[in-house]
């Protein structure tokens, strides 16, 4: 799909300066309130819309061809794993967001991003997707991980810490599903400080893997991991 990134927003990211967060964390937290007091008093879990009130089906991929923000140049999909695949797992699914071409083919020779690609080994890929982060969610549709995974998990290749944060700081998304598009903003805003931490560890356990093809090794899924509670983060910004 051909994608269309305002003007302001692709020169502010191709140069590579500091842009200000989409939204502070106290109004973050406020609209992820709202969400869910507005889905309950509707009866509705998170998700409903996006299977159409099915039973989420392990591995589907929802929607087929992923939300897609046709303006900003941002993506995701959901999907759920096996028991077998999550054992003792308590997951209902998780969300995959990406970033399309027009938001990081201008940065691809820019020093951080030729240092990141020496990190993983020079590996080329002609996707026109970048793997940001992954957003783990329980049975309730509440978020309760924010995760990375290896390259071969998603079909494409990661970007360089400092891009990937810059491109989560300014999120904003318009795919048709609100209710979502609400949860993984304000998810993103509320955890930027711990995004830090998870790309860096995402970082250290690329380096510390010795051998070749470090990006389709299927012995490393997960990267890296953080819990997310949400209760303990609103009650911080009161």
């Amino acid at each position: 799909m051909c994608s269309e990134v305002r003007p302001q927003e692709l020169s502010a990211m191709a140069s590579g300066r500091r842009v200000r967060p989409a939204v502070s964390a106290d109004v973050a937290g406020s609209r992820l309130i709202q969400t869910y007091t507005t889905l309950a008093e509707r009866g509705e879990h998170l998700f409903a819309g996006l299977l159409g009130g099915s039973v989420p089906k392990q591995w589907a991929h929802h929607p087929n061809d992923d939300a897609m923000d046709a303006t900003r140049g941002y993506q995701w999909f959901y999907h759920s794993h096996s028991p077998e695949d999550r054992p003792g797992g308590l997951e209902h699914g998780h969300i995959h967001l990406f970033a399309r071409r027009p938001l990081w083919g201008r940065r691809q020779r820019s020093k951080s991003e030729l240092d990141f690609a020496k990190l993983y080994g020079n590996t080329e890929s002609s996707a026109n997707t970048r793997h940001l982060l992954a957003i783990g969610f329980d049975p309730k549709g509440l978020p309760r991980s924010l995760f990375t995974v290896n390259s071969w998990v998603t079909g494409d290749l990661m970007l360089g810490a400092p891009l990937t944060l810059e491109l989560l700081s300014v999120m904003a998304l318009d795919t048709g599903y609100p209710e979502v598009d609400t949860v993984i903003e304000s998810t993103v805003q509320l955890y930027l400080l711990e995004l830090h931490e998870l790309m860096a560890a995402r970082d250290q356990a690329l380096a510390a893997h010795v051998g070749f093809n470090k990006l389709e090794d299927e012995a490393m899924e997960l990267l890296s991991e953080i819990a997310v509670d949400l209760d303990a983060k609103l009650t911080e910004l009161t």
